[in-house]
């Protein structure tokens, strides 16, 4: 496969990790392949949607303001970036093999088998799956050491989290070379001491989204109030210092110890009243009408770029205090 190379120098620690390939190009997979580009290195993008070179190539312009905030090249940025339908020819030479399939077992079952087939035994495996474990993923895998979770936070190009989540069958130098893979692209990888459904930020996006849900269905509060009160409060406290800090600072001179012994027990009270909603028919139904009725008369390019400002001025706030 011949791959345009008009493109900055790529810097010495990435130079192991080209050509990167990007299969699916949904949200995940597209801002993967914007922010790899920007990154220098040449991505082939693989999909069988048939629509595939028109949704690529309009999702990367839309991201490419994100990219210039963040201070990354974007001049010719699709000059290294080769869309292929066809599954071999796209894995051809492969470095690193980013996969942001449906999260669908069998799905993604069959398409590692086949993926082993097309890439080199040093060809680095990496899902971007949001809670299926690389263990099930690789179980029908004859190589299944290679392959392992490397799980971003949406959206890739803009949120620095990626979890790393090995397998039971994971190498620990396929961990180690991930570490680094993501590390030279400026991610903070966290690596998880064991695999569990949904990994760390999803679970804990999980619980408060269900509260959050219950909140709205017992009339206490809109959609559209919620967000604010998260955004104005603990989304705020929490991008400065995480719970474990933050209740920590809670417990003034004693700490943590402090806060468990005054308020542990009234946070232990209250988790029993929490609520349990579940996303039937109804619910789903409440809920939709509700976000319309809140959201559905902005354009998803402005509230799309409203977000990604407001993360920015997170971003760069954080960053002076480094």
């Amino acid at each position: 496969m011949n791959i345009k190379t008009n493109s900055p120098q790529l810097p010495e620690n990435l130079r192991r990790f080209n050509p990167v390939t990007v299969i699916g190009a949904g949200v995940i997979g597209i801002s993967w392949t914007a922010y790899f580009l920007a990154k220098g290195l040449e991505v082939r993008v693989n999909d069988v949607r048939p629509d595939l070179e028109e949704v690529v190539h309009t999702g990367i312009e839309q991201i490419i303001p994100t990219l210039r905030e963040l201070g990354l090249p974007t001049e010719g940025l699709t000059d290294r970036l080769v869309i292929e339908k066809n599954l071999e020819r796209a894995l051809d030479g492969a470095a690193v093999v980013q996969e942001n399939g449906p999260e669908r077992i069998n799905f993604k079952q069959k398409l590692y088998a086949q993926i082993e087939q097309f890439v080199t035994t040093d060809t680095l495996l990496l899902s971007s799956s949001s809670g299926l474990k690389a263990s099930d993923i690789a179980e029908k895998m004859e190589h299944p050491e290679r392959m392992l979770i490397g799980h971003p936070f949406n959206p890739p190009h803009l949120v620095p989290l990626v979890e790393i989540v090995p397998g039971k069958n994971t190498a620990a130098d396929a961990v180690e070379k991930a570490v680094t893979f993501y590390k030279a692209l400026d991610k903070n990888s966290l690596v998880l001491k064991k695999e569990m459904s949904g990994f760390v930020a999803n679970r804990l996006q999980s619980a408060l989204f269900r509260e959050a849900i219950h909140l709205v269905l017992e009339g206490v509060v809109s959609i559209k109030d919620l967000d604010e009160i998260v955004t104005s409060s603990i989304g705020l406290r929490w991008a400065a210092g995480g719970p474990f800090l933050t209740f920590h600072l809670g417990g003034g001179k004693g700490g943590f110890p402090a806060f468990l012994k005054h308020l542990g027990p009234g946070m232990d009270a209250l988790w029993g009243h929490l609520g349990k909603p579940h996303l039937d028919e109804a619910t789903i139904q409440a809920l939709s009408e509700q976000a319309v009725s809140c959201y559905g008369s902005i354009s998803e390019k402005q509230l799309e770029e409203e977000r990604d400002r407001r993360q920015l001025s997170v971003l760069r706030a954080l960053d002076e205090e480094k």
